[in-house]
């Protein structure tokens, strides 16, 4: 479905989120849009699991525009741990963990993922 920044932000700060969203930019062989599996909840982030299975950090600097001018919104990349924006152009939610349900899920299913595994899914 497709989902608005302010839902999109709301929805991800209590929980894990599977999306898709439109690339800003394209790449040779990519396809124009990219999955991602992401986040803005505190309680998993912060989390010591947070900080050494995700490798979590907060931003080294703030962003030196207003992001939300742009209809992007900044998470955190489960896969890629790290920063990324998304463009809200064209984004649709797929897939809601909630807070509780996270953990198990990585260690069942993201733990047991291989690097082609994960790019796979990127890219799809």
């Amino acid at each position: 479905m497709k989902v608005t920044l302010q839902a999109l932000e709301a929805t991800l700060k209590e929980n894990v989120c599977e999306i898709t969203f439109a690339r800003r930019r394209m790449y040779e062989g990519k396809l124009p849009y990219r999955r991602m599996l992401c986040t803005l909840d505190n309680t998993i982030l912060e989390s010591v699991n947070g900080r050494v299975s995700l490798n979590y950090r907060l931003p080294a600097n703030p962003l030196p525009y207003q992001a939300k001018f742009y209809n992007l919104l900044p998470v955190w990349d489960i896969f890629m741990q790290d920063w990324r924006m998304v463009s809200m152009d064209y984004c649709q939610l797929f897939k809601t963990i909630k807070r509780d349900e996270f953990w198990k899920y990585f260690n069942d299913v993201l733990l047991t993922m291989s690097p082609e595994a994960k790019l796979a899914f990127m890219n799809s």
